[in-house]
């Protein structure tokens, strides 16, 4: 009687154990800020990562714009629904490390799972700018940009200009523009994102600070500096040019791209992630990449550009097995060959020196000239005080004061100074609320 009991026992837990399915993987939420064809390409890296094991998944949820993804997980937080990671754009750097107890930092995410990081792989200028003052990397860099020159070779040819040699300098730039005008070109040159191009990484260029305590880097009770006399040259410069059209404002993000597109505009200055979209429109043209221009005057410019783009935050709150899964994709994201490809389809930056190199035996530069012109801008020099980037609370805000100010400026209704004074005085008033809140 034992005996069969046993028997008939032994057959039931066989079936039970057969009948039982594998264990059910582990998801990894990831929220991000990237839609369309961006966000396929997201959807292709989490794929590439989920088929090297079995153990994690990763979920890669579209949340709207950067400030809609970054609100969004901020929120979700406090609900306690929130996702293993997020892609935050990189003025939301002081909002997300004042956030206390909400991050995990990545530098010991990778300590406490025992993988290799070292944020000398990583391109200085990168890691500067999502480093404390200790060294340490808060988040994992993903897509970053930095904002370069396009410019139209035709045009240029057309006009007597070398097409393989952009101005490298504000008075090289003003007088190409006279020429490409005489020719019949209507405007000289448009940008996209001011406050970046015009006052954040003209500022890091000419290694001037944007603000005090470091551009916010030491503290919280940082005040800017973006009317000093070189600011306002520069600024005062781009409102007479707007009056002659050597300078023609076109919006405060991309919407200045179709004066560039439709040949209205012979130069265009944004984001190096642009490339491939101005590739795209550019129909009837050949599309060179310069740096950026820089006064000749400044002693040591130019130094090197900042970054634009996001980074990967870790929130924390979730079951400790879990980050074991974010650590292991963390280090897939950062492998070479997968580093190499998501910058040479969609024109990011490399973030670290092993994908930049790893491009470069491909022989990807040489087959697509101007490719690199991000790279080289970045890492003219090391990064200083000055030019390793910006935290500052607020700064979305603060973003939007600046463009209308100059927008002051390029309307006639304001000098550079005043406008200048007035965007340091209404940025001052969002760095001191920021600062009582997060006291």
């Amino acid at each position: 009687m034992v005996r069969r009991f046993r028997h008939a026992f032994a057959g039931v837990a066989a079936s039970v154990f057969l009948a039982t399915p594998a264990l059910a993987q582990t998801e990894i939420q990831w929220w991000h800020a990237m839609g369309g064809e961006l966000g396929q390409k997201i959807d292709a890296i989490a794929a590439g990562f989920n088929a090297t094991q079995k153990e994690f998944k990763v979920v890669p949820i579209y949340k709207g714009n950067y400030t809609e993804t970054m609100t969004g997980a901020i929120a979700a937080f406090r609900a306690k629904q929130h996702p293993h990671i997020v892609q935050v754009f990189e003025v939301g750097t002081a909002t997300l490390m004042a956030a206390k107890g909400a991050v995990y930092p990545v530098y010991q995410l990778m300590k406490d799972q025992n993988l290799p990081f070292d944020p000398k792989n990583y391109l200085p200028s990168v890691t500067g700018y999502y480093s404390d003052s200790a060294g340490n990397m808060l988040s994992m860099p993903f897509n970053s940009s930095t904002p370069v020159m396009f410019y139209n070779k035709t045009q240029f040819q057309k006009a007597g200009l070398d097409p393989n040699k952009p101005p490298a300098t504000w008075p090289e730039l003003e007088a190409a523009a006279k020429k490409l005008q005489a020719s019949g070109v209507k405007c000289g040159f448009t940008i996209g994102w001011p406050s970046w191009v015009v006052i954040e990484n003209f500022s890091a260029l000419h290694n001037v600070p944007i603000a005090t305590k470091s551009n916010g880097f030491d503290g919280l009770d940082t005040e800017f500096q973006i009317n000093s006399p070189l600011h306002v040259k520069m600024i005062s410069s781009m409102g007479e040019w707007q009056k002659s059209k050597i300078f023609d404002y076109g919006g405060r993000r991309a919407d200045s791209a179709p004066k560039f597109y439709t040949q209205e505009c012979a130069m265009y200055m944004n984001s190096s992630a642009s490339l491939a979209g101005v590739r795209a429109n550019a129909k009837d043209f050949e599309v060179g990449v310069g740096m950026l221009p820089y006064w000749p005057d400044v002693k040591g410019a130019p130094q090197n550009s900042i970054i634009g783009g996001a980074t990967l935050w870790v929130l924390a709150g979730h079951p400790k097995e879990s980050y074991k899964g974010v650590g292991q994709f963390f280090n897939y994201l950062s492998q070479p060959e997968v580093q190499a490809k998501w910058h040479q389809e969609t024109g990011y930056l490399p973030i670290t020196t092993a994908s930049y190199e790893f491009s470069k035996k491909q022989g990807y530069y040489d087959k697509n000239p101007g490719t690199d012109v991000s790279i080289k801008q970045m890492t003219l020099n090391p990064p200083t005080a000055n030019s390793k980037g910006l935290r500052f609370g607020n700064f979305v805000q603060i973003r939007d004061i600046i463009d209308e100010e100059l927008e002051g400026v390029w309307s006639g209704k304001k000098t550079a100074k005043e406008a200048l004074d007035a965007a340091v005085s209404r940025g001052n008033e969002l760095l001191r609320r920021f600062e009582a809140a997060n006291k």
